[in-house]
This record gives structure tokens, C-alpha cells and sequence, in this order.
């Protein structure tokens, strides 16, 4: 349960506040002096701490309050803290709120006013534990992950490519073909990678063939040779791919462009090993790990009578999906910044644009914005101007229904001043309308 910690030597005072937050569904508990104060923190686990800033009788200095602020602060350093004070010279409660007390109220306090500090303080309170929780789970799931595998360089922060990761590495050693699917740019290549480089063959080559960018009649050729005059301009016979990659991996990426007559070899290579060459009546065995990639709807090519089904289930024994970089944004940041190298640094108005954009072209188009920029900036940090990002991006919300100040107000007003609950009535996350708020000139406290 949500809990808040009262220290005041006033009873009364802690009666009135426990009352007060009893009637909202948070425990409050209550200590008369600072020691009892740290006493409690030490044996309960508490969300906000509400602080008198004078315990002393015929004291107005507030040094008890600022020497109780910091040993909380020495033992709990990211817990809120609200300081009370009863009188007019409230420098030394400016002076913690500065040093990073939550906030201050005077004595007698708005109720509502309070309240709606004390909500926002735990919502705030909660959110920082969940986050906290995913990083730490999240920082010891890639530990694990780079203590085992190679991850080939991958830069990543997001969740969603560490999943992927980790299915990748897991199933590396399993003699089975691997389907890698996703957009264009979102880096299936180094999936490839990762799971070559940590497949029973990793001391084989991994040839890579790009099935969409070769004329359908070389694809054939390509991947399983062809001899002297198979076709025009055969002069010489020649070794295929997978003739090549013969005891290690073949990645074939955009295999939705594979021709009818190229899957069915394909598929025969997968369920015997054997193959021919191009107008070639030998008939060859290859041991080859394949992985294939696609940014295609392969279902709907069954549909429409272009890819064949045994093919896609036998290819789609094991499937990776890449999100795309809008959907992993977590991940922008760290990407632009291995982009960037030791060359430059961004301003925060350029970093607020690169998470603003939805980047279409996903990691392909956020390296080529780098480089670009790289190239444009001269001397000084990377700015918005030199991303070359269309208007929209620049800085702003990527929410078309941008609500415009009055609706922010209203909605603070309405509930209460109630950070979260005001943005879910607008359709915005917190920190969308704190961002609001800031560049309104709207008070947290309004």
C-alpha cells in the first residue's frame, strides 16, 4: 500500500494529516521527532516523507528541518521529501527544495493542495520503482546474455532488441533454419550475425546473398552455381553460394524475391542437401546453416501464388522479428551516439528532435541522418538544423492532436492538479504533459 511518513512534533498536526491521507487510501505513519522519524524509515518502507522544518519549542530556524532532510537524504537518496513550515522566512526551505526536497508548504497547508503534491509525488514514487526494477533486470539479462554469446557489437538500450537477442543466441546452436523478419533498415543483417557467430559453425564463413538486388535469372545461378554455357554470357562454370559456404552459413536476405523455380531447389536443399548446378546433370551435397531474412509479407505472397508454403514453413522453423526503431525508442540515442563516434556531441534540442521523428527507414536512415549531419555541423555540437529532419520532428510531439493550453489547464483544474490523471483525460503520457506544462509556463502546483 502506498505509504507516507509524517514527521512532526505537533500531534495534532499528524492526527490531522493522517486523517487526510487515510481518506484517500494511503497509510500514513506518524513520528513526533526527527530520530523517530529515521527510526521508521530504517524498518517501514515509505513513498514520501511530509517533514516539519522545527521540533524544538521557541524554534524558527528550520536547522533541525535542514539537518533532518539531510540524513534522509544520506540514507535514502532518491525518497521525496515535503517540508512544512510555519513561518514566513522560508529560505532555508527554499534552499532544500533546491537540493532536491520534493517541495514546501506553509502552515495551515490547502488540503487540496497537499494532496494533489503527495499523488503526483507517489505516482512519481511507483513509476521510478518500476523503471528501476526493468533496468536492473534488464542490465542483468544483458550481462548474462554478453558473458555467453557474441553479440557481434550490437548496440542497443530497448527491451525489444534485447528479447530478440536473446532468441537469437538460443537458438544459434540448433541445426534448423532461422526466418528473420522486419523492415527495411532495421538491422536483420546483424542478427545474422549473431547467430553465425554463435552457431556450432561459427568457425565457417557466413556468406550473404541478397536475393533482391540480383535479375531473377542469376538468382538461381548465383546460389547453386552453373556451368560453362548454362546460359548466355556463362562462359566458365562457376561455384555457387552454397557450394561456398559448404560447412558454414548462408544468409540469403530479402528471400521474398527468390523466384518459383529458386525456392524449389531451395527447398530440396533443405531436406536432402543435394542440388545441381546449372546445366549440370551432377548432383552435389552441401551441409549449409541457412538463415533468411525478409521485410515482405511471405503469408501473403502464398495468397497471391508467388511464394510456395512448404518452402515458408520449412524456411520458418525458427522466427525472429526485429521491431522497427519507432517501436524501440530506447534504443535512438545509443544508436546515433555509435554513429556519432568521438566526432561530436548532440545539443538536447537535437536529441529531442531524433526521438521525435519516427524514422521510416529505421536504423539505415538514422545512420545516414548522423553521418549527413556529421559532415554539415562544422565546429560545435550536432543542432536540430543539422539533422536535415523534416519541420515536425524538430523538438515536438509526434501527436498530431497537440492539445493547446487551455485544455491543459483544464484538465490540471479538473482533477485536481493530478499529474497523471489529467494527462490520461487529454490522451497523454505524464511526462508528455510535463513537457506541456514546461513550455506553457504552467506551474506543477497550479
Amino acid at each position: 500500500m502506498r505509504t507516507v511518513l509524517i514527521i512532526d512534533d505537533n500531534p495534532a498536526i499528524g492526527q490531522a494529516l493522517s486523517l487526510l491521507l487515510s481518506l484517500h487510501d494511503i497509510r500514513p505513519l506518524i513520528a513526533l521527532s526527527p530520530d523517530d522519524g529515521l527510526a521508521t524509515l530504517a524498518r517501514e518502507s515509505v513513498d514520501v516523507v511530509v517533514a516539519d522544518m522545527n521540533f524544538s519549542a521557541d524554534t524558527t530556524s528550520g536547522e533541525e528541518g535542514v539537518a533532518l532532510f539531510r540524513a534522509i537524504r544520506a540514507r535514502h537518496p532518491d525518497l521525496p521529501v515535503i517540508l512544512l513550515t510555519a513561518w514566513t522566512h522560508l529560505e532555508a526551505a527554499v534552499g532544500l527544495v533546491k537540493a532536491g526536497a520534493a517541495d514546501y508548504l506553509g502552515k495551515p497547508w490547502d488540503d487540496a493542495k497537499l494532496l494533489a503534491t503527495i499523488e503526483n509525488l507517489l505516482e512519481l514514487s511507483e513509476t521510478a520503482r518500476a523503471v528501476e526494477a526493468t533496468r536492473v533486470s534488464r542490465r542483468r539479462r544483458r550481462r548474462v546474455l554478453e558473458d555467453q554469446y557474441d553479440l557481434c557489437g550490437t548496440v542497443f538500450a530497448s527491451d525489444e532488441i534485447l528479447s530478440v537477442l536473446e532468441l537469437a543466441c538460443r537458438v544459434a546452436r540448433a541445426d534448423v533454419p532461422v526466418l528473420i523478419t522486419g523492415p527495411n533498415g532495421v538491422g536483420k543483417d546483424r542478427i545474422a550475425q549473431v547467430v553465425h557467430a554463435n552457431s556450432a559453425v561459427r568457425a565457417k564463413p557466413l556468406l550473404t546473398v541478397n536475393c533482391g538486388a540480383l535479375p531473377g535469372e542469376l538468382i538461381e545461378a548465383e546460389l547453386f552455381g552453373a556451368e560453362a554455357g548454362a546460359f548466355t554470357g556463362a562462359l566458365r562454370a562457376r561455384e555457387g553460394r552454397f557450394e561456398a559456404a559448404d560447412g558454414g552459413s548462408l544468409f540469403l536476405d530479402e528471400i521474398g524475391n527468390l523466384p518459383l523455380a529458386g525456392q524449389m531447389k531451395l527447398l530440396r536443399v533443405l531436406e536432402t542437401g543435394q542440388f545441381e548446378r546449372l546445366g549440370s546433370t551432377r548432383t552435389r551435397r552441401v551441409k549449409v546453416r541457412l538463415i533468411s531474412a525478409t521485410n515482405a509479407d511471405l503469408a501473403a505472397g502464398i495468397r497471391a501464388g508467388t511464394f510456395r508454403e512448404d518452402l515458408y514453413y520449412r524456411l520458418n522453423t525458427i522466427q525472429i522479428a526485429i521491431p522497427p526503431l519507432a517501436d524501440r525508442s530506447d534504443d535512438i540515442l545509443p544508436l546515433a551516439e555509435h554513429f556519432l563516434g568521438a566526432a561530436a556531441t548532440l545539443t538536447d534540442m537535437a536529441r529531442d528532435a531524433l526521438l521525435g521523428y519516427p524514422w521510416p527507414g529505421n536504423v539505415r536512415e538514422l545512420k545516414n541522418c548522423i553521418e549527413r549531419a556529421k559532415l554539415l555541423r562544422g565546429d560545435g555540437a550536432i543542432d536540430v538544423e543539422h539533422l536535415g529532419l523534416p519541420a515536425h520532428a524538430a523538438g515536438t510531439p509526434r501527436n498530431l492532436d497537440d492539445p493547446p493550453r487551455e485544455v491543459v489547464e483544464a484538465a490540471l483544474k479538473k482533477h485536481g492538479g493530478v499529474i497523471s490523471r489529467a494527462a490520461r483525460s487529454i490522451g497523454l503520457s505524464r511526462q508528455a504533459l510535463y513537457r506541456r506544462m514546461q513550455r506553457f509556463g504552467i506551474p506543477a502546483d497550479m
